[in-house]
This record gives C-alpha cells, sequence and structure tokens, in this order.
C-alpha cells in the first residue's frame, strides 16, 4: 500500500494509514468506516488479502466510495484477494483495481480521480502527473533506441 501513499503525496492528497482487519479487528473497522465520511474523508482505499474482506465491510458501513486493493498474502498469489473483492454484491460496490504494487498505485490514482471531480486544482495536478508519466516513457525509449543503435554491429555491405 506505500504505492498509494505515494501517488497520493505526489498528487497533494492528504491520507491517513490506518491498519484493521474486517475479521481481527470488527469494532476498529466499524469505527472508521462509520466516521470516515463525518471527519471529511472522501474516498476510502482497502489493500486485503486471502479471504479479502475488509473493502467490503467498509463499503457496506459507509457513504463513500471504496477502493479495494487486491493483496498477494497467500500461496495463490493474490488471486483469492481479487475474487473476493470484485464478486461483491448488489447495492455493495467496492472499484477493484489490479493485484499488488500496481493495482495500489492505481489505487491512489483512481481515488485523486474521483476526488478532482470537485476540485479543479487536483485535476489539473493529475493531468501534470500524467504528463510525467509520459515523459517518463518517451526518455526510457529514447535510452532503448540509443543503447540498441550502439550494441548493433554496423551493418556490411552487400
Amino acid at each position: 500500500m506505500l504505492e498509494t501513499v505515494k501517488v497520493l503525496d505526489a498528487l497533494e492528497v492528504g491520507s491517513e494509514v490506518v491498519v484493521a482487519s474486517a475479521h481481527r479487528t470488527p469494532e476498529r473497522t466499524h469505527e472508521y468506516a462509520t466516521t470516515a465520511h463525518a471527519r471529511g474523508i472522501g474516498v476510502l482505499i482497502a489493500g486485503a488479502g486471502g479471504a479479502a474482506a475488509l473493502p467490503g465491510v467498509l463499503a457496506s458501513l459507509s457513504p463513500l466510495p471504496v477502493i479495494g486493493v487486491p493483496v498477494a498474502s497467500t500461496p495463490l498469489g493474490g488471486l483469492d484477494a481479487l475474487l473476493s473483492i470484485v464478486q461483491m454484491p448488489k447495492g455493495v460496490p467496492v472499484a477493484t483495481v489490479a493485484i499488488g504494487t500496481w493495482g495500489a498505485a492505481n489505487a491512489g490514482m483512481l481515488a485523486a480521480q474521483i476526488l478532482a471531480l470537485g476540485d479543479t486544482a487536483l485535476a489539473a495536478r493529475l493531468v501534470a502527473y500524467r504528463k510525467r508519466l509520459a515523459d517518463e516513457v518517451d526518455e526510457r525509449a529514447r535510452r532503448v533506441a540509443a543503447q540498441m543503435k550502439s550494441d548493433r554491429p554496423p551493418k556490411s555491405g552487400t
């Protein structure tokens, strides 16, 4: 979930990190979910592995949008968590992203996009952030092209 925080920090979106378990700390989970909206939180992001109940429990208790991040914490590599998070009953939606660090980063992006619906400054920061990501790809492409050119033997005449 560190990747989530990194993205939110890069976008200047405030966040808080709470460790809770739907199964082992249900009171903490309930308290957090039922008070988040009143405390000014706009989106909940929950990483969960195995049975991965946390995102669904948060969604059932809070009016806020919930993003679930499947965590690879079992021998199934997160597939069990992915299926648990994505298969929610009607009326209790959880937006689900990819397993692992890519999903965690995308959860931060998705949360920022949701929040940007009412925040033009954040929307502008998102546009700039995506531009930086594209610029990084372009720079890698230039380096690969240069490396390929320098590693190839000269063409011989035919």
